[in-house]
């Protein structure tokens, strides 16, 4: 059985945001001489190297502007504390990028052997660099960029035992968030935009579905291990098609119920980090296997200046093939990070994943450097080469860009 609902992140998020964060921000006003407050603001500036494969998408050069302030207080010998990040985001031509979301509304209560954190959160699994195939708490903010890196607040109550031995995280959450998708006029999407208001669920409790969590972490020695469990509704959706009243073929967000059970392990051994992530799920189609391993090497000081240079290998498999959404089933990955270590912090990171099937290619730049006290220039830049129709990735084929990203941090 499947169920439709409509607007249902967006409803969320806005919902939350009244309700709540006066509530909260009241409760730190109250005590303003503890309230810590910092964030950024920002402006991003994109070009488009290819014209899109729809006319109704943007072509050449977009612009953004976007807004995250941070709210911080902390009590009680800081055994207790709130956390409030909201987020703004208003692009020039997609609708459904400017957007709203209450990334952290958090309240933490923190004793010697427990912790306890209830409301909105982010929390990040995993050690591979080219892929997070084990994180799977938070929804991908999808319109903010093509890595997956971006993530929508998760309303939850998580209680973490802590102990000598490691720590044990358990986690309920009541509510699911919507992948956002990019509108008619934005890029990285298929030809045909992915309709987010016809979103559909396996479960008939829909969005509304209590999903849970269980996260064990350790260190021993030169090993980061961490094995976990989660039974709820998939992050990933399934993009399927139908038809609407007038016979006209639109795409829609399917989120089948899942189990996921997920290895991620870090070894270091003196410059070099060996990595490791690896789940097996069932309940999104056939059950499947996926992995991803590799290393990172680090050469200190390198030509006798300050800058590390480390060298980055990665291989990603997916038992489900072509099929897989993120493409990744067979891939080789290799990256160069640099870190000057100087007064601006400048560091920079590029790479590229090729298909060992088809030969297909995508890489990727990223680097920052601050200026001044205050602000930051960051640069990335994307490119895709030979990809198949049958391909993943080839709706977004001809979405290689060039971005500057300007912030005045406070």
């Amino acid at each position: 059985m499947f169920v439709t609902k409509r607007f249902a992140a967006k409803r969320f998020a806005a919902k939350s945001a009244r309700r709540l964060a006066p509530l909260v921000l009241a409760a730190l006003c109250g005590t303003a001489s503890a309230l810590d407050i910092f964030g950024q603001v920002g402006l991003e500036a994109r070009y488009f190297l290819q014209s899109p494969q729809d006319d109704a998408q943007v072509d050449g050069f977009s612009a953004s502007l976007n807004f995250e302030p941070q709210f911080y207080h902390a009590w009680d010998s800081g055994r207790q504390s709130i956390a409030v990040v909201p987020y703004l985001r208003l692009d020039q031509y997609d609708a459904e990028r400017s957007h709203f979301d209450m990334r952290e509304l958090t309240y933490v209560k923190a004793a010697q052997s427990w912790e306890l954190r209830a409301g909105i959160r982010k929390v990040f699994w995993g050690v591979i660099e080219f892929q997070h195939l084990v994180d799977v708490i938070n929804q991908t903010d999808a319109v903010e960029n093509l890595d997956g890196e971006d993530k929508l607040g998760q309303p939850m109550l998580n209680l973490a035992l802590i102990k000598d031995w490691g720590t044990v995280d358990l986690f309920l959450m009541p509510y699911f968030r919507e992948r956002t998708f990019s509108g008619r006029e934005g890029r990285f999407r298929p030809a045909t935009p992915v309709d987010m208001d016809e979103a559909r669920y396996e479960s008939g409790a829909a969005e509304r579905h209590v999903d849970v969590a269980v996260r064990y972490a350790g260190t021993f020695g030169d090993y980061d291990i961490g094995f976990a469990h989660f039974a709820g509704t998939s992050r990933d959706p399934r993009i399927l098609s139908a038809l609407d009243a007038q016979g006209d073929a639109f795409l829609y967000p399917f989120y089948d119920q899942i189990h996921q059970t997920s290895l991620d392990l870090q070894v270091t051994r003196e410059n070099i980090l060996w990595k490791l992530e690896a789940l097996h799920r069932s309940g999104q189609g056939e059950s499947y296997y996926a992995a991803a391993g590799g290393f990172e090497y680090t050469f200190y000081g390198v030509f006798g200046t300050p800058w590390d240079i480390g060298a980055l290998g990665e291989y990603h498999y997916d038992e489900r093939g072509k099929s897989a959404p993120s493409g990744l089933d067979d891939e080789i990955a290799l990256g160069v990070r640099l870190a000057m270590n100087d007064a601006q912090s400048t560091d920079a990171i590029a790479g590229i994943l090729v298909d060992r099937d088809t030969g297909a290619r995508f890489f990727s730049v990223e680097a920052s450097r601050r200026i001044g006290d205050s602000w930051v220039l960051e640069l990335q830049a994307r490119f895709l080469q030979g990809q198949r129709h049958e391909d993943p990735a080839y709706g977004i084929s001809k979405d290689d860009y060039i971005e500057l990203y300007l912030s005045y941090n406070f």
